[in-house]
């Protein structure tokens, strides 16, 4: 499908990419990894013929249909749906001809078009392109919008929905997840895993690297790997390369000796118990992962906040919306010092709308709400980084923000976000939209907050920066509010989640894999998408349909409870090949087809799980 032979790729004077001979083979899920900066896009442009390779070879199958994600915000007062439908170029060069081919009553050429009509799928492309949609969080009745009547984020979104509409051979997604909440992120996943086309795919979301690859190319110094499996995979072969380095485990040893004096100091401290907890957890990981981290560039820590007082905030019975719109009502929520509070819930039900509220952006409407007199609130928003002053440097938004401090302490401050050397007397303007984040979440952080409320946070940041967020916040004793559709940055960090929807604020009783187990039985709920009455029954008929209703389900659960048995067993023996001494230094194929095998039974069997769940809840309704 797709081979490089000892490529050479550089943008300008710079060298970013050397030596890189590797091939992906059709089928291949790849997600492309590294720092910002080491050449993951230059090497879609280059793929794209954009950008031509200093030296080397680049070869690929010739008439290849490649797919890709503009860029450039559509502007266009074309119907949603129909700007979605455009993305299938064989589709609207087939329905044009059939249109030419009707005016001059060519029944040959007629007849020749509804049978390409059909064999392409096409009577079917308007349900499908509506089901995109869905899928990615527009409402019915939105489909047939003008494009330019959505926000900048939501015209991207069309821009991923037209992508997947073309039947490509190829396609390049690059940080395809950026603008979509979790609820979209895991559908787009799912539609991924049924793609029977090549991917190659830019992420830092390691949750969905991990959900839909089958290999991983890491760019770093230069070089370029070819890793088989998911981004997991990778991290511990790499992780076990690194470890063999003395300076780095030392690190390691380090950063677990800094955790464990919390844990050892405050864990008979029942105030202190949850920070503890979460600090076991990361010690945990560390053992595992450290050689990675601690080869970062970014290390930081939170300021400790002057006061944490108890509680925060309190909200009774609140409500709170815009102009005439409530959003959300009956609010009951407590933040105390130490809670980690992941908001998750469908797109446009509120979560922002909550976070505005508790960073006093918006006012209450009705019910009470408490704020501690020492409440100091750490905001970071996306609309933050439009706020930054293109012509300021990073020192001169310091310098704003705490004109009383020095020039040495504010360098020191920002060198912990990797803002150092002359960089910290560059313009704003043109830094990456990861740089612009980093500044921004530098500035909420300065101010010593005891309640930090962050509303996507890792939008434009990578991994490394990710992974020194995740252990900041960790060592944070603050709370913490998350919004985030990264969600191993929310299940790594957040102990407790929080659900907003239809109008309602309340606890989720589970974890991340739950609440992807609540959406799946939610989109299957059956609907009465036709919008008419249904038809009358008597108590009878429906005592009797419901009792039908009642054995479908239960056989539905059994089958389910058979297959799960069995996929549980498949589950176990995949993942002990995988985790076997010596496992990736076998023959390639022999990993592709065991780490291929491992990837089908997980996904067969959260598809199992889901339907048992479905199921289960269906019956439960009938009881009730």
């Amino acid at each position: 499908m797709l081979s490089f032979s000892n490529l050479r790729l550089r943008r300008g004077p710079r060298v970013l990419i050397d030596g890189l001979s590797a091939t992906i083979h059709r089928g291949q899920r790849v997600g492309f990894v590294g720092r910002n900066g080491t050449g993951k896009s230059s090497l879609f442009a280059m793929i794209l013929g954009d950008l031509q390779p200093d030296q080397g070879d680049v070869s690929m199958p010739k008439n290849l249909t490649i797919a890709t994600v503009a860029q450039e915000m559509p502007h266009t007062d074309q119907p949603a749906i129909e700007y979605v439908l455009d993305g299938d170029a064989e589709l609207r060069a087939v329905e044009a001809a059939l249109v030419e081919a009707e005016i001059v009553h060519d029944a040959d050429a007629i007849a020749h078009g509804h049978e390409r009509l059909h064999a392409i799928g096409g009577y079917a492309a308007s349900a499908r392109a509506a089901r995109m949609l869905d899928g990615l969080g527009f409402k019915p009745d939105q489909i047939n919008n003008p494009v330019d009547s959505f926000s900048g984020g939501w015209r991207m979104r069309l821009n991923l929905a037209r992508v997947l509409m073309t039947r490509a051979d190829l396609m390049l997604l690059d940080e395809p997840t950026n603008h979509l909440d979790i609820d979209a992120v895991v559908w787009l996943q799912n539609w991924l895993l049924a793609y029977e086309g090549t991917l190659l795919t830019i992420s830092h979301d390691r949750e969905f690297l991990d959900a839909i690859c089958t290999h991983t190319l890491h760019l770093a110094e230069l070089k370029a790997t070819l890793y088989t499996g998911n981004y997991s995979q990778f991290e511990r072969l790499r992780a076990e390369r690194m470890a063999q380095q003395a300076a780095i485990s030392a690190a390691q040893q380090r950063t677990i000796a800094h955790l464990q004096s919390f844990v050892d100091r405050f864990k008979a401290s029942a105030a202190k118990a949850r920070l503890a907890q979460s600090r076991v957890k990361m010690i945990e990981r560390i053992k595992l992962v450290a050689p990675v981290v601690a080869d970062s560039e970014f290390s930081f820590d939170f300021p400790a906040p002057d006061k944490l007082p108890s509680p925060l905030i309190r909200l009774h019975d609140a409500a709170v919306g815009y102009c005439e719109r409530t959003v959300l009502s009956g609010i009951k929520l407590s933040l105390e010092p130490g809670q980690r509070i992941g908001l998750v819930g469908p797109n446009g039900e509120g979560k922002s709308t909550l976070v505005k509220l508790l960073a006093g952006e918006l006012d209450i409407r009705n019910g009470e709400m408490t704020r501690h007199p020492d409440l100091r609130v750490g905001y970071f928003a996306q609309h933050q980084l439009e706020q930054l002053n293109p012509d300021a440097s990073p020192l001169d938004h310091f310098k704003e923000l705490d004109p009383k401090k020095g020039e040495q302490e504010l360098r020191g401050v920002l060198g912990g976000f990797n803002f150092v050397g002359d960089r910290v007397f560059e313009k704003v303007g043109p830094f990456s939209g990861g740089e612009k984040a980093r500044l921004a979440l530098a500035m909420v952080v300065y101010r010593k907050p005891n309640l930090l409320l962050l509303d996507e946070p890792t939008n434009h940041l990578d991994l490394d920066m990710r992974q020194a967020l995740e252990i900041a916040l960790s060592d944070f004793d603050g709370a913490v509010v998350l919004v985030s559709h990264d969600r191993h940055l929310v299940g790594a960090t957040c102990d407790q989640l929080v659900r907003v929807c239809d109008g309602v604020v309340g606890e989720f009783d589970g974890d991340l894999d739950a609440y992807a187990k609540w959406l799946s039985s939610r989109g299957n709920t059956p609907r009465n998408e036709g919008g008419g009455k249904s038809s009358e029954r008597s108590p009878r008929q429906n005592d009797k349909a419901a009792k039908k209703q009642e054995r479908a389900l239960r056989e539905t659960l059994k089958q389910a409870e058979a297959e799960m048995e069995q996929l549980q067993k498949a589950m176990q023996q995949a993942d002990a090949e995988v985790a076997a001494p010596g496992f990736f230094n076998q023959d390639k194929f022999k990993v592709l087809a065991a780490t291929q095998r491992q990837s089908e039974a997980r996904r067969k069997l959260d598809e199992a799980e889901a339907r048992w769940l479905a199921a289960a809840e269906a019956v439960e309704a009938l009881a009730n």
